[in-house]
């Protein structure tokens, strides 16, 4: 590995580091969510709007922030970034209401937004297109490094010492990442240069738009029943604080596992083929998981092999947005790591109307719906493209 590389790989870990404070700040809550409507009397459903406001928030926020910040150094975009988030978090520990904790995680949505897709277009404008699935995947690792260990610890934290105490976790994290890119990143880093006509072309493309859609969906169904698993796992199984967090923890594992796997597929069979093959698997795990009543083992085993697949899927999604109109690539990225977070907010509004109608065994039945739905975009667009 020449110099040149050696450069390259280390400002892709840096960026994973910041995509690791922001995964942490993003996902958390799942964790925690019973001891948060247990601390303010509210429903499940209720304290799944935490996830909600959240995701609503980055996804109205995020394209536009990152278009009107296109010319700025992106060192200086991420520092900023991290510090709302770092302030959101803050307020959240100190939070005397569920309200003020909403508004809490407003400011985090908000800084996390600027994050994630700058360091996601700053790591895939780096390296050559046939290099991009693994660039992608290093960089994207950090948010699902955060799934491995961040969520369930977050989770074990909330339930012994209180769910506060977990976005206190959140708050130093990402101050000591703060500290180490601002003391390591290089300055003057620029990428493709976008605006908001540029946004404005982009939500105006069917072509494009559709290819974003695809994502919103795919993540809407695992969404559906993963905001609620904690509370399914309390009510069906009776887990209990460490048997919810080791379940969080195989679910983590089972992302870091599925990020790598997607990456290797997109370099091997492309982009589209790997989406096809992590729809099929979607659809088919998700029923099992919340009808057929299995040995907790079992539900372990297969809670993993829907986690590999269900993040294979980030990869391959970013770098065929990239691949679609690398000029407009920034944008595109930004609109994708909004639609994520639609996603999570369309799974989280669904799970909970499912769980208020029906029942928790009803979640994998709809959240496999909404997958079907993803793939037959992907399956009409893949003509297009």
């Amino acid at each position: 590995m020449n110099q040149f590389e050696t450069s390259v790989r280390r400002l892709h870990l840096l960026l994973a580091l910041a995509n690791f404070a922001v995964g942490l700040g993003a996902f958390v809550v799942i964790g925690v969510l019973s001891p948060i409507a247990n601390s303010f009397g509210i429903g499940a459903s209720d304290a799944g709007w935490l996830m909600t406001i959240y995701a609503i928030t980055y996804a109205l926020s995020s394209p536009v922030l990152v278009a009107i910040t296109g010319s700025k150094d992106r060192a200086h975009v991420l520092f900023f970034g991290l510090s709302l988030l770092i302030f959101g978090s803050v307020l959240a520990i100190f939070s005397p209401n569920f309200s003020v904790l909403l508004v809490a995680r407003v400011f985090m949505a908000v800084g996390s937004g600027l994050v994630t897709p700058v360091a996601t277009a700053v790591g895939a404008a780096s390296v050559s297109s046939e290099h991009r699935g693994s660039a992608l995947a290093t960089v994207f690792g950090g948010l699902t490094m955060a799934q491995a260990f961040g969520i369930p610890a977050g989770a074990w934290i909330g339930y012994v010492f209180g769910w506060r105490f977990t976005f206190g976790v959140v708050a130093i994290l990402a101050s000591v990442c703060l500290f180490i890119l601002y003391r390591s990143i290089a300055r003057g880093i620029v990428a493709q240069h976008n605006s908001l006509s540029t946004l404005k072309e982009v939500i105006l493309s069917p072509r494009l738009m559709v290819a974003v859609l695809f994502i919103v969906l795919f993540m809407g169904g695992i969404f559906t029943f993963y905001t609620y698993l904690t509370p399914f796992l309390e009510i069906k199984y009776g887990v209990q604080k460490i048997g919810v967090t080791s379940i969080l923890l195989i679910f983590g594992v089972g992302a870091i596992v599925g990020n790598k796997l997607g990456g290797l597929l997109t370099d091997k069979i492309g982009a589209v083929r790997t989406l096809l093959i992590v729809c099929i698997a979607q659809i088919l795990i998700l029923p099992i998981l919340t009808l057929v009543q299995l040995p907790l083992v079992a539900i372990g085993i297969l809670i993993f092999v829907w986690s590999v697949f269900g993040w294979s899927s980030q990869v391959p999604q970013q770098a065929r947005l990239a691949a679609l109109d690398p000029k407009r690539a920034p944008v595109l990225l930004a609109l994708h790591s909004a639609s994520i977070y639609v996603g999570t907010s369309l799974g989280a509004l669904v799970g909970g109307k499912v769980i208020q109608l029906a029942d928790y065994e009803t979640l994998g039945v709809v959240a496999s719906g909404i997958v079907i739905i993803s793939l037959s975009l992907l399956i009409g667009s893949k003509q297009k493209e």
